[in-house]
């Protein structure tokens, strides 16, 4: 059972890290490296996670995680409404657009469009984003229920670049701005070449069952282009919660 487990506990953190070696994963999980070669080893023989570029010392996950959730989530009927929403936002906005779904305490990429531009933004299919650093994840703790918020302070905030918000009092005021204005900024803060705007999609109940993003490289986010980006995400977010059944 314990092997199982050590095997869960790094698949996880592969999603959250990758691409990631064994040294940085047995320091994060407090792990002898032994232990997490060997959970490697089986969940690379399952088809769980693949060497990231070739390199068999750094690894990512497959997207057969993604199968698997959206089998358990049912997210494909919303997969199914949100593509229109997001191929129109992709043409107002020539950027690459995302639509993540809330697995546990991140958020899981389930459907992309590419821009057209030569240089862009790259995540895979199944891919997992930190809640506090990313704007999808923030558009969605900013629309949900004050306990999520409190509970993903009760743990640790993780830096994973200079932008990162780490602070509990940080977060919060964070929080309150994208509540006020409708959207989530990410200026680099899970990844420092990566930015991105978000806004949460609501389901029936009023509560977020999603979040649509606009994707680019920090170099193509500028003020001017925030405004545009939020502009078109937010009216992206309200027509799919529409679809899904949400009244204003």
């Amino acid at each position: 059972m314990q092997n199982v487990l050590n095997a869960l506990r790094v698949l996880e953190e592969v999603a959250i890290r990758q691409p990631i070696g064994v040294g940085e994963l047995s320091r994060v999980l407090g792990m002898p490296k032994s232990t997490v070669q060997r959970a490697l080893r089986t969940l690379h023989e399952a088809g769980w996670i693949r060497p990231a570029g070739g390199e068999l010392t750094r690894w990512a996950v497959t997207t057969k995680a993604l199968d698997v959730g959206r089998h358990a989530s049912g997210d494909l009927g919303l997969r199914d409404a949100a593509v229109p929403v997001m191929e129109e936002l992709r043409r107002r906005t020539e950027e690459t657009i995302h639509l993540t779904v809330l697995e546990g305490d991140r958020m899981v990429l389930i459907e992309r469009l590419e821009t057209t531009k030569p240089v862009r933004t790259n995540m895979s299919l199944g891919h997992a984003l930190p809640m506090h650093a990313s704007a999808n994840g923030k558009a969605v703790l900013a629309s949900g229920a004050p306990g999520a918020v409190d509970a993903l302070l009760a743990g640790d905030l993780p830096r994973f670049t200079d932008t990162t918000i780490t602070d509990p009092d940080g977060l919060r005021t964070e929080l309150d701005l994208v509540r006020a204005r409708g959207y989530a900024v990410n200026r680099g803060e899970w990844r420092s070449d990566v930015g991105s705007v978000a806004s949460a999609v609501l389901g029936a109940d009023g509560e977020p069952v999603a979040s649509l993003s606009v994707n680019v490289p920090m170099s193509r986010l500028t003020d001017e282009t925030e405004a545009t980006f939020a502009a078109a995400v937010t009216e992206a977010a309200r027509t799919l919660s529409a679809r899904l059944g949400h009244l204003p």
